[in-house]
């Protein structure tokens, strides 16, 4: 391994501790996946066509993500209405006790961590506003790097390419490029399996004639962005309205998604591939990370990061260690 090459690393390493340490996940996650749909949009041929359609498509998400908060801040606690006391008469036939007796009683049990948490409203106020400028700070980023991808050595007429500095862009230029190849390829997988998914749940939902169908659709594939823990979110949600329709359905409901994620480990296994699995235990150790630095994008980028370590580290060997001597041919 060269000079230049650690430097890259050490430079790298610098800039995901601060990343995380100034709470940066949103700026990052725009820039990255802003460039991955741009690609993805121009399909090798005209750019200015792909960003014409990536504005398009990010003030249609922008207006679908509005209009969808709406439907699910009217709704969410409708289903809590409906789903909870069903909820708590089966656990009392069952012989379950639980925390909370209604929606009412549920709401006394968080009321305290709500207080807690808009007791400082005014900082809160500022954080929306920062990430919402690092939000649109990331989107004008991904648009530059993918019109001009040229780095300052390129073409600094003052700079030769033998030059460290010169060099250890080349450097940089090759780690940013496995990091976005890892967040492509993670990503890029988590976009399909969730939306594998939210086919499926789909057509398990229509069939069986689920109330609030919509917001229950669109909040599967949001949570299926979220390694696990969204998994776990949108089930939750699903076995709750499962609750209103009958216990039976919540049962049914509950063996059709442990069926469904079967199914998505077989899908990660080819999708994916085998070289990018992780330990669930590094996985969820990531995003619990990830989260208490960066919150969700925190949480999205966690699995990112440690496919990224994983590639980098994989490409360098140790060195002092020998391989062992291959056995010696027999010869008849």
């Amino acid at each position: 391994m060269t000079r230049q090459t650690r430097i890259s690393y050490a430079i790298m390493v610098v800039l995901l501790v601060l990343i995380g340490w100034f709470h940066l996940g949103t700026l990052v996650l725009t820039a990255v996946f802003g460039y991955f749909a741009l690609e993805q949009f121009s399909l090798g041929r005209s750019k200015a066509l792909a960003v014409v359609v990536y504005f398009v498509t990010v003030f249609a998400a922008a207006y679908g993500l509005f209009f969808f908060s709406k439907q699910a801040y009217l709704t969410l606690p409708r289903i809590a209405n409906e789903s909870i006391p069903k909820i708590v008469e089966y656990a009392e036939q069952k012989g379950f006790e639980l925390p909370f007796t209604d929606y009412a009683s549920l709401r006394t049990v968080t009321l305290k961590e709500i207080q807690e948490r808009f007791a400082n409203i005014g900082r809160y106020a500022q954080e929306a506003v920062f990430q919402l400028v690092l939000l649109i700070i990331g989107l004008v980023v991904a648009v530059s790097l993918f019109l001009n991808r040229r780095w300052g050595a390129d073409d600094d007429p003052h700079t030769t390419r033998d030059s460290v500095y010169a060099t250890v862009v080349q450097e940089l230029v090759l780690r940013f490029e496995t990091f976005y190849a890892s967040f492509a390829r993670v990503i890029g997988a988590q976009i399909i399996i969730s939306a594998v998914n939210t086919l499926l749940t789909s057509v398990f939902l229509l069939y069986n004639h689920f109330p609030y169908v919509m917001v229950i659709i669109v909040l599967t594939f949001l949570c299926g962005l979220l390694p696990i823990i969204g998994n776990i979110m949108s089930n939750t949600l699903i076995v709750g309205v499962g609750f209103t329709i009958s216990p039976k359905m919540a049962l049914v409901s509950l063996i059709f998604l442990v069926v469904i994620h079967k199914l998505e480990y077989f899908l990660n296994s080819k999708i994916i591939g085998s070289r990018i699995k992780n330990p669930m235990w590094l996985t969820l150790i990531g995003i619990v990370v990830g989260e208490k630095l960066m919150g969700i994008p925190g949480m999205i980028l966690a699995p990112v990061v440690l496919h990224y370590i994983k590639v980098e580290a994989s490409k360098n060997k140790i060195a002092g260690v020998a391989r062992e001597p291959a056995p010696p041919a027999v010869i008849p």
